[in-house]
């Protein structure tokens, strides 16, 4: 009962503050959203019964309808529990738009696909999503906060603005408990490390393989100019690593097998000497003929932190905390219909994100409430994946 009741109390507060014009058509609308599963098209909502309006309201909710996103993002962020530590995960992701010619700030975004190369180029709208992770190994990742980048922005400065946002909402709560922002290899770089150097949470992100760092520079001399680098350190020449910091080796991990992890502290890039991070030396699967390729990360601590305070193998095990925000957005497109409207403006698309983030949180939500409903051919669960949710969720 107490979760249930959680559950209305969210549908509630996102009624009365969350909308601010249109309100019983954006409801019914993500009602309808919630229970439309089998859908072709974006109109095809409004025949539930739970959309109580003509087909021509659903546009009208979308078009008409206003949203206080700010607000709606601070209560995702108060949804999350105070105890730690927090994972969050940061991704970006396209919504194409192939065939929507008229339709503003269009840009060329990369997408994923099940071919061969793993990638493609397409013509839509980049988004920048920020998620909370619960566990990992699951597909459950609710949305902090989910923005579209225009042209004249990055993913990682909206990923900044989004991770910046974050920590003004829980600054008190982060000084006393761990917030972790994990990210891939786009953010492994002083442009995503250098602006959170002073924020009161931390991030460890994935490097790419070929990069080179430097060590802190030497004591002054007094002769010359001061230096500002110290020993080169380059991913791909182990014979400038010199002896790490710290070393673990860790034993019968399921999917890993035998991992050893080596930190080395106090390194920078070129670019910005003044953001010193540590970097992390994974490799996996080290009982193999042939193991794995190693591969890298950066840990930045909170300010009031040192990066021994934090165990080689905790942060292994947290790092695998970035993945459920990828099947998080897959279930967005393929079972919330993310991307299947074509609307005529951003704002429009904007608008139905928030639905959709919206319907996301009553999924997690109600996630202990639902009961198992599989379809003939489905094994029972017993810890449901937001997907068996949704199917029970009427």
């Amino acid at each position: 009962m107490e979760q249930f009741n959680s559950l209305i109390e969210f549908r509630q507060a996102i009624y009365n503050q969350g909308f601010t014009r249109a309100k019983d058509a954006q409801f019914e609308l993500l009602d309808a959203l919630l229970l439309g599963q089998s859908i072709r098209s974006f109109p095809e909502l409004s025949l539930l019964p739970v959309f109580r309006r003509k087909w021509p309201s659903i546009y009208a909710a979308i078009k008409e309808g206003r949203q206080d996103r700010a607000w709606l993002e601070g209560y995702f962020i108060r949804q999350i529990p105070m105890e730690g530590p927090l994972l969050f995960s940061l991704d970006g992701t396209a919504w194409p738009h192939p065939a929507a010619r008229t339709l503003a700030d269009l840009q060329y975004v990369y997408s994923p696909t099940p071919a061969v190369d793993g990638g493609s180029m397409v013509v839509g709208h980049p988004y920048s999503v920020l998620a909370w992770v619960p566990e990992s190994g699951s597909s459950w990742a609710p949305p902090v906060s989910v923005r579209r980048a225009s042209s004249e922005q990055s993913d990682i400065g909206i990923g900044l603005e989004q991770v910046k946002r974050l920590c003004r909402h829980r600054e008190a709560e982060m000084l006393e408990t761990l917030h972790l922002i994990i990210a891939d290899a786009k953010y492994g770089n002083h442009r995503f490390l250098g602006p959170l150097r002073d924020e009161p949470c931390g991030a460890l992100v994935r490097m790419r393989r070929d990069r080179v760092l430097y060590g802190a520079p030497p004591p002054y001399s007094g002769r010359g100019r001061p230096r500002v680098h110290g020993d080169r350190f380059a991913f791909k020449e182990p014979d400038t690593w010199g002896e790490p910091d710290a070393t673990v080796e860790l034993e019968g991990d399921e999917r890993w097998g035998k991992v050893r992890l080596r930190r080395w502290d106090n390194k920078h890039a070129r670019q910005d000497a003044d953001t010193p991070f540590s970097v992390i030396l994974v490799e996996t699967h080290l009982k193999r003929e042939k193991p794995a390729n190693p591969f890298w990360m950066s840990y930045q601590p909170p300010p009031n932190q040192a990066p021994g305070d934090q165990r080689l193998g905790d942060l292994w095990r947290w790092y695998q905390h970035r993945w459920p925000v990828e099947p998080s957005i897959r279930f967005r497109k393929q079972y919330l219909h993310w991307t299947l409207p074509r609307f005529q403006k951003p704002e429009y698309c904007d608008r139905w994100t928030m639905l959709v983030s919206l319907a996301q949180w009553q999924l997690f939500l109600g996630r202990e409430v639902v009961r198992d409903n599989p379809l003939p051919w489905q094994p029972a669960q017993e810890k449901l994946t937001p997907e068996r949710v949704l199917q029970g969720f009427g």
